[in-house]
């Protein structure tokens, strides 16, 4: 296998910092809940707008991929991202003026954020393997997770950094930041030649192909482990600042989604350490340590107190960071095959984050927030059981 350039590599650590942007859509439904005047649960279906087209398209962009390439599709990606940040700029969005911008316009922008986002993650999770030495997988998507990471963290900390030194302005300020961004990682990604791993044990795929291995036991558990997981990230992303006001009445707007922001900033350090500890520790072994921290983070958050809501959230992020990365490779990893048929069915499976906040935003209305976080909490229960399942399955195979 010819050894992947440093221009390669960055080329696509770009794209995944561009794919981050598109989690900006958690820390909106904070924003817009105040903005528009929306109940839990009104707000949490913006996030169902952008997700559902994870459900949409990632299947048939698998394959499409298998077709046409990892490489065009990450171009593609960016393309209908790109579209999707520069409609709120001609539609001049203003944060400070109510109803400057029409609600319709925000749930388009977020559709085809979440349209550009699907597409990304279908080509780029496996696109990393293709630049990643043999046995690296693991510990190179968690890096390029923690890339991807720090562009989700940047819509919390951008509005505030802007405001604060540059112009008084709100947190609508990303819209043109990000638009440059990607329009800079297109420039570097079209020129950049990719060489894509084919297995000579792969064939065709289709929709059939694809749903066929649903009827595998281990990858239909993977599958709805990526589901849960994803629910529950974005139930925390979308809760934790409502929960902060509700509970503590801090000011969302003020401290630009101070919650959220906590909760990516952990999120960004504990994927960085992953990768490090990926280095010598197995992805198996890792995903059990790491869903236990993220059981203690939360239980903390229950038992209550301003000054724990902090340290839970940042366990919480720590801990949350590596599940996705993990369940993705090893997965992979094990049927490497049939990569981008698995990768469409689990980027599919990200819907999971239309589904349980809603959900969650349901329960918060009919009781409080507190209640509301059991939903994504019997989420980690279940992949507690699949980090478990899934070192057996590895044992048998003989790759432990």
């Amino acid at each position: 296998m010819t050894r992947p350039s440093k221009l390669q590599t960055t080329a696509v650590f770009l794209a995944f910092l561009c794919m981050g942007f598109g989690d900006v859509i958690g820390p909106l439904v904070g924003l817009a809940k105040k903005h528009y005047e929306l109940s839990n649960f009104s707000a949490t279906l913006i996030q169902f707008m952008g997700l559902l087209m994870f459900l949409i398209l990632s299947i048939p962009m698998g394959i499409y991929q298998d077709k046409k390439g990892k490489k065009h599709v990450l171009v593609l990606g960016l393309g209908v991202a790109l579209l999707g940040l520069i409609i709120p700029i001609i539609g001049g969005l203003n944060s400070q003026e109510p109803g400057s911008f029409p609600y319709i316009f925000l749930l388009l922008t977020v559709l085809l954020l979440g349209s550009g986002n699907a597409i990304l993650q279908v080509a780029g999770n496996p696109i990393m393997r293709d630049v990643s030495p043999e046995g690296r997988y693991s510990r190179n998507l968690s890096l390029a997770q923690f890339v991807k990471t720090i562009g989700s963290l940047s819509g919390s900390l951008i509005p505030v950094i802007v405001a604060r030194w540059f112009f008084n302005v709100g947190w609508e300020v990303i819209f043109p930041i990000y638009s440059i961004s990607l329009f800079i990682t297109l420039l570097i990604l079209i020129p950049t030649p990719i060489h894509e791993r084919k297995d000579p044990n792969s064939h065709p795929a289709s929709f059939r192909s694809s749903f066929s291995l649903l009827k595998n036991p281990f990858v239909a558990l993977m599958v709805l482990g990526i589901f849960l997981y994803v629910g529950a990230e974005q139930s925390f992303s979308s809760g934790i600042p409502i929960y902060l006001n509700e509970k503590y009445n801090i000011d969302i707007q003020k401290l630009g989604v101070a919650g959220t922001g906590l909760f990516f900033f952990w999120l960004m350090t504990g994927r960085f350490l992953g990768a490090v500890i990926l280095t010598w520790m197995k992805a198996t072994r890792f995903l059990i340590l790491t869903v236990l921290f993220s059981l203690a983070g939360i239980f903390l958050l229950l038992a209550g107190g301003k000054s724990l809501a902090v340290v839970s959230i940042s366990l919480i992020g720590i801990s949350f960071a590596n599940i996705f990365p993990l369940i993705f490779s090893i997965t992979i990893d094990d049927m490497p095959e049939r990569t981008n048929e698995l990768s469409g069915l689990m980027i599919t499976a990200i819907v999971g984050g239309a589904v349980l906040p809603p959900i969650m935003g349901k329960v918060a209305d009919l009781f409080n927030t507190t209640v509301g976080f059991f939903v994504p909490l019997a989420a980690i229960l279940y992949i507690l059981y699949l980090s478990f399942y899934s070192l057996r399955v590895n044992k048998a195979l003989n790759k432990i």
